[in-house]
């Protein structure tokens, strides 16, 4: 039985409900010009009344950990949309095909492994797979600008990249009127790919690249989505403590077959994930005394090696029927 008290503060709830800054019942993934709604290219001032920069700042003014029922509740709502959301653009695009690359944020554009992931990007995307990241800036950033500019000629790729080249970080100023400018100058219709990032690390901006965007409020949930959606594989390109994580936490899921089937775990740097962060002959040794089964492991330089391994892995699933979180 509900008494006054409580209907008083389901009043209160939904009056908070009406007031956030973002849809609690949106049901559809963002795209550059629905989160950057209110930017204009050139005009950097406008980044700080833009939806996505409203949002965050609610979201800090509030708090990361929120303890008012109303504000959690709106959070929860606006994620739950954004999981259907995700749940309809894979009824239509194959998850089979979905290959994540999982990178450091602060990766340069100025940086020779941008360019090497925008290459290797554009090529997956080229054979049929649809890239996914945590859709932030560097290596997350790279990832999309290849999917972006697949179809097109090595050269228009290289200007695109030497376009951004002017603003070499996210912290730089122009850093996403120079993005725009790229997407105006190549626009293209053909090609998706699939951004996951979150209002937690707020102050790293989305890249708008990514042709369609999940952004969610709770962090857990968006980087267990991440790994759990890129059942076609994921490259691991040179990052920190981040891209560790998402490392192990992937191994987790392919040790217990979690859904099924065991991804590729492709490792892009063989200095990097042998000497700089060793964690390449951390898992091969574990698996040799059996703490780890079932890890589909490689170790490259070459990005045609990559591409053969995600094709080759296609193949043996191309008929596998995937149960998911999301279905």
């Amino acid at each position: 039985m509900i008494n006054t008290p409580d209907f008083n503060e389901i009043n209160s709830i939904m009056a908070y409900l009406k007031q956030v800054p973002f849809e609690i019942s949106r049901k559809e993934l963002y795209n550059a010009a629905s989160l950057y709604s209110g930017f204009v290219p050139g005009k950097e001032e406008s980044f700080k009344t833009c939806f996505d920069t409203l949002v965050y700042q609610h979201y800090m003014a509030k708090g990361k950990q929120c303890s008012v029922v109303g504000e959690s509740l709106a959070r929860t709502l606006h994620d739950h949309g954004m999981h259907l959301a995700m749940t309809d653009f894979f009824k239509e695009h194959d998850s089979r095909s979905c290959v994540g690359i999982m990178g450091g944020h602060a990766l340069a554009r100025t940086d020779t492994m941008y360019r090497e992931i925008v290459m290797l990007s554009k090529k997956l995307t080229e054979h049929g797979f649809y890239m996914l990241s945590g859709g932030g800036p560097g290596a997350m950033e790279a990832t999309h600008l290849g999917a972006w500019m697949a179809g097109r000629s090595l050269e228009e790729t290289d200007d695109a990249i030497g376009m951004l080249l002017a603003a070499p970080t996210f912290r730089d100023r122009g850093w996403l009127t120079t993005a725009f400018q790229v997407m105006e100058k190549y626009p293209q219709a053909e090609y998706v790919s699939l951004g996951i990032p979150t209002w937690l690390y707020g102050h790293e901006p989305s890249t708008p690249f990514a042709t369609h965007i999940a952004k969610f409020f709770e962090n857990s949930i968006r980087e267990d989505s991440i790994l759990t959606l890129a059942y076609g594989g994921i490259v691991f390109a040179p990052g920190s403590a981040g891209t560790m994580q998402e490392i192990f936490q992937e191994a987790v899921q392919n040790h217990y077959l979690s859904f099924g089937i065991s991804s590729p775990m492709v490792f892009l740097g063989k200095e990097f994930w042998t000497e700089e962060m060793p964690a390449y002959p951390l898992l091969e040794g574990l698996m040799e005394r059996g703490k780890y089964k079932n890890l589909r492991l490689t170790l490259t330089n070459d990005s045609e090696e990559i591409v053969s391994e995600l094709l080759d892995f296609h193949e043996v699933i191309k008929d596998f029927t995937i149960g998911t979180i999301h279905e």
